[in-house]
């Protein structure tokens, strides 16, 4: 967690007319900006209003425990900085407008709760993931929540949803296509949805909705859970009896992208029923910002991921003539307390609300009693996944490959003095490490997965050195079908990294240069969507982005070709690497058999062992 602003970053941000973490607080007021730690650099404030309709929506997805909000300095870290606690004062302030304008006004998620911080991810011996995060999450007044895959991979994960939060959504946790397995009333195992496959309620003004959760075609569940095909789902007999009676709108809401993905085959059958009724899908999944209109009377909006992006969505609902197109608008907002208090017409004076405060003092203590500030050491700047060159100092896949993987797993091992090559996947880093305290937080945030390393001995100096070069492919075309291939099994299994980094790459090869030359735009996302109009609500300028190999590797031992070394990876890839060995050589055909544990140190204690030791 980042050290508080300096006396002269307040100024700045007073000076600017921003949100000032002392001013006009009372005592107890006092007390949780001390400890919220604002961020000591200016923030852009949103330069118009919201577009309010008839109906209207906030929308979240993809949060993955992050709670607290993102207290690092470096942009765009800051414009995110809003927590879950200044989450809930906002929507509290904007319920009020609601009944002030006498609209309707709802609050979505469209799922993957689980994964992501130590809030979440950093529970002691014995816990389940996210069971202590969730229950801030279910103080908010969500109308509809639906699943997410990272609710199934573990089964406890599941069971733990299903027993202690669903319930708490009193019936409008939906799971249309995820069924559970568990003990029934005879004590023999049942499957049973995860939360209900619909609902249908009025909303304040009387508006008669019905509402689907729609779960994409995800393959990786645990055992005793299950996910059925989209396109198997709207052709179920409760699929069809939940459809059949028009209402003033459907709410379609489903962890599954807007675009590329299933949501036709939702929308289609329920625009085979109904030609007019609006249709409103709130989606999620691929992390980015994303909007798209299947026809005149619907929209689909999807918002980002991490709490990096609240969404908006409005609609002007015309009774009386069914034919004609619906005005929508939406907007990706940044979630940080300048934001917040200009959409909601309050200052830092009168924005905090009692159950605000509340939240984000009990996401503090959270964070004390699952140790999440133990400090490591200092990062001595940032390492960005993305927005620096591989190989460069500034590569986060070149920290952990060249640096933090070497020093950690040398760790008493009895084979450290024997030179060696370590690989692993890009995408076994999740998130940039940045600049200042590196903590235990930080090191379940940047790389959580407690994958093992393997090895195979005496393998020719010369024949490793080729292992990782033949992973990344000779040919940029054969890569480029090898990886299609792939990834359509990744999909499935839940990988979204390739889409969210080519989301990235366009939004830089569009404007990237000419916009970070503009001296008044701060690094953010800069959306293109298939909407109209502008829906980002702060310009910003999109951060530089430089790919990167699938595989990278430690640097090769200087020794001659037939000086026999350790050949170290990942467990993730193991059946890659024994492939391309297999490939290279015709001495030995390697299988599982000869592949040996090579350290009991797991890869999310790596960074924070490297760190202990290079940064203190």
């Amino acid at each position: 967690m980042q050290l508080a602003p300096t006396f002269f970053g307040l100024l700045a941000l007073c000076a600017t007319a921003l949100a000032c973490p002392g001013e006009d607080h009372d005592h107890a007021d006092h007390a949780h900006v001390n400890k919220r730690e604002f961020p000591s650099v200016p923030l852009t404030p949103p330069t118009r209003p919201l577009t309010w309709g008839d109906l209207n929506i906030i929308h979240t997805t993809d949060t993955h425990g992050w709670l607290l909000g993102h207290q690092k300095t470096s942009f765009p870290e800051p414009n995110y900085s809003g927590d879950f606690g200044d989450f809930a004062s906002f929507v509290s302030h904007m319920k009020e407008i609601a009944l002030e304008k006498d609209v309707d006004l709802l609050l979505v998620d469209s799922g993957d709760l689980h994964d992501g911080t130590g809030l979440s991810d950093g529970f002691p011996a014995g816990g389940v993931d996210a069971h202590e995060s969730n229950k801030f999450i279910a103080e908010l007044p969500y109308d509809v929540m639906s699943i997410g895959n990272h609710e199934l991979y573990i089964y406890a994960n599941t069971l733990d949803m299903y027993q202690n939060f669903v319930p708490k959504l009193k019936g409008r946790y939906l799971s249309s296509n995820v069924n559970i397995t568990v003990a029934g009333k005879d004590g023999k195992p049942v499957s049973v949805p995860v939360g209900n496959r619909s609902v249908k309620f009025k909303t304040r003004k009387g508006r008669k909705v019905t509402s689907l959760g729609v779960l994409y075609d995800f393959t990786d569940n645990d055992h005793n859970t299950t996910v059925q095909r989209v396109q198997d789902m709207v052709k179920e007999n409760w699929f069809k009896e939940a459809i059949a009676e028009q209402p003033d709108l459907f709410l379609l809401v489903g962890h599954m992208p807007v675009q590329r993905d299933n949501w036709p085959a939702v929308f289609n059958a329920v625009r085979a029923v109904h030609p007019t009724t609006p249709i409103l899908i709130l989606g999620g999944h691929s992390h980015v910002r994303d909007c798209v209109q299947l026809d005149g009377r619907a929209m689909s909006l999807e918002s980002g991921r991490y709490m990096e992006t609240v969404g908006w969505m409005s609609v002007d609902l015309d009774e009386r003539n069914q034919h004609q197109n619906l005005t929508f608008s939406r907007r990706y907002l940044d979630p940080n307390r300048v934001t917040y208090e200009f959409h909601s017409g309050r200052s830092n004076r009168t924005f905090d609300t009692l159950q605000g405060r509340q939240i984000t003092s009990g996401l503090q203590q959270l964070s004390k009693q699952f140790d999440l500030e133990e400090l490591f050491g200092t990062a001595p700047h940032d390492f960005t996944l993305s927005r620096d060159p591989f190989p460069s100092n500034d590569s986060a896949l070149s920290l952990l490959v060249q640096q933090a993987l070497p020093v950690a797993l040398a760790i008493n091992n009895t084979r450290a003095n024997i030179p060696n090559i370590i690989i692993s996947n890009s995408g076994e880093l999740r998130f940039d490490i940045y600049a200042g305290p590196f903590t235990k937080n930080d090191q379940l945030t940047t790389l959580p997965f407690a994958d093992s390393f393997l090895f195979l001995p005496n393998i020719s100096a010369g024949v490793a050195k080729q292992v990782l070069p033949t992973l990344n492919g000779p040919s940029a075309n054969e890569r480029k079908r090898a990886l299609e291939r792939r990834y359509a099994d990744l999909w499935g299994r839940g990988h979204v990294d390739h889409v969210y980094r080519a989301w990235l790459a366009d939004m830089d090869a569009r404007s990237g240069r000419a916009r970070r030359a503009m001296a008044n735009l701060t690094l953010g996302y800069v959306t293109h969507d298939a909407c109209p109009g502008a829906g980002d609500d702060i310009l910003h300028a999109p951060l530089p982005f430089f790919d990167s190999p699938d595989y990278v590797g430690s640097d090769a031992p200087n020794v001659t070709d037939d000086t026999p070394i350790d050949l170290v990876f990942i467990n993730f890839i193991e059946d890659d690497v024994l492939s391309v060995l297999n490939g290279l050589q015709t001495q030995k055909n390697f299988s599982d058999a000869d592949v040996l544990s090579y350290s009991p140190i797991l890869a999310n204690e790596a960074l924070g062992l490297f760190a202990l030791k290079a940064w203190n």
